[in-house]
Parts: structure tokens; C-alpha cells; sequence
């Protein structure tokens, strides 16, 4: 068995320092120990259950469960692929616009996931929607990018590089395949239709948000 798991963007330096990602990132460990503090019924409360939302019920927490994890890897495996995607569209979009777009790309991600599956009680929770909204919005901003990544297969671990067009475009077609299968369980699992939702949504407005010329 093996995995990819992407450092950073080794093709070019950003010209800010990335205050907005790194906020972002100690607001979802905030809530995670929040959650820690709390069990079951803090996660009941705050994450967003599909038949609850078309109810009318709860909405504020499409909002809201994108800022909780279901376990440390959750959220660590999430943190890391925030990190190295999110400094350079904060740098491309400056750090309001940026901040702006990850919660606008969270809560079509929740939407999308909630639409495709509208009578779950299984909670949704999450930040990976946002982050693949970040990620649609890098690959067509920045697809000749190299990502400096861990190559781990078995026992074999590589430090690589990787063009961001391939790591990310395999990545999105996995969620692509995967989303219609999960659209219908009722277990739990990965929220493939908010992976999708979520990157369409970078990648078709990454343009907008912009907020100059970007480097080649």
C-alpha cells in the first residue's frame, strides 16, 4: 500500500507570510479539542445532518462542520494538505479574498454533499471540502507547479516532486469515481460529493478571486 502526501509548492516562494491559512489552521485545532471536550454531543450539535438541514433544522451548520474532524488523522491529514495548497492562493488572491473563498467553497462542498445524499443522519464534518476547493483553484492557477511531497510505499519513503496538474488531477478523479457510490450509504465514510462539490467550485471561479497578474 502506498500514499502521497504534499509539503508544500516547490516551484515558487510566496510574497506574504500565509496568516490566513495559518488562522485558519489554529481555528480548526481550537475546535477539535473543543470536541474533544465535548464527545458525541458537541459533534451531534454542530455537524451538518442532511435530514436535519431539509427540515430547515440546524443550517447553521453547513457552516459550522467545516471546521470539526471526526479523529487526529482526520484533521492532521487535512492540516497538511491545507498547508501545502492554501499560502499560494492566499498569496494569488490576498489574505480577505482568500479567507472569503475557503468559507464560500466549504459550504458549497456541505451543500453538495448534503443534495446528493438529502435523507442521511450520518454526520458530516469536515474542512477537506474547502481544501479541495483550494486545490481546484490551484491546479488551474498554478498546474505546472512542482509539489514537494512523501512518497511512502511500504517501508520505502522518498521525498519527490511532483507536477501539480498530476497529483492533484489523479486525486480529483479518485473523488470522481468514488462519489456515486457513497452517495447512498448511510455508514459514514468519506464525503466524496463534497471533494467534488468543493473543487468544482475553486476551479471554475479560482479566476475571480484573484487579485492581480499571475506568475507563470
Amino acid at each position: 500500500m502506498g500514499t502521497v502526501i504534499p509539503l508544500s509548492d516547490a516551484s515558487r516562494q510566496t510574497r506574504s507570510f500565509p496568516v490566513a491559512t495559518l488562522l485558519i489552521i489554529v481555528v480548526n485545532a481550537l475546535v477539535f479539542v473543543r470536541e474533544l471536550i465535548g464527545g458525541n454531543a458537541f459533534v451531534a450539535q454542530w455537524a451538518a445532518i442532511p435530514a436535519t438541514i431539509f427540515t430547515a433544522h440546524g443550517v447553521v451548520t453547513i457552516f459550522t462542520a467545516m471546521f470539526m474532524h471526526g479523529g487526529w488523522l482526520h484533521i492532521i491529514g487535512n492540516m497538511v494538505f491545507l498547508w501545502a495548497f492554501g499560502p499560494q492562493m492566499e498569496d494569488t488572491m490576498g489574505h480577505g479574498r482568500y479567507v472569503v473563498f475557503y468559507l464560500v467553497g466549504g459550504v458549497v462542498a456541505m451543500l453538495a454533499q448534503v443534495a446528493g445524499s438529502p435523507g442521511s443522519t450520518v454526520p458530516t464534518l469536515g474542512a477537506s471540502g474547502a481544501i479541495a476547493a483550494v486545490m481546484g483553484a490551484f491546479i488551474v492557477t498554478y498546474p505546472r507547479d512542482r509539489i514537494k511531497s512523501v512518497l511512502w510505499i511500504f517501508i520505502f519513503v522518498q521525498i519527490t516532486m511532483i507536477p501539480a496538474a498530476l497529483l492533484i488531477g489523479i486525486w480529483f478523479l479518485i473523488q470522481l469515481f468514488n462519489a456515486g457510490a457513497v452517495a447512498n450509504v448511510q455508514t459514514g465514510g468519506v464525503a466524496y460529493l463534497a471533494h467534488v462539490g468543493g473543487f468544482l467550485f475553486g476551479a471554475m471561479t479560482a479566476r475571480l478571486w484573484r487579485r492581480g497578474p499571475v506568475g507563470s
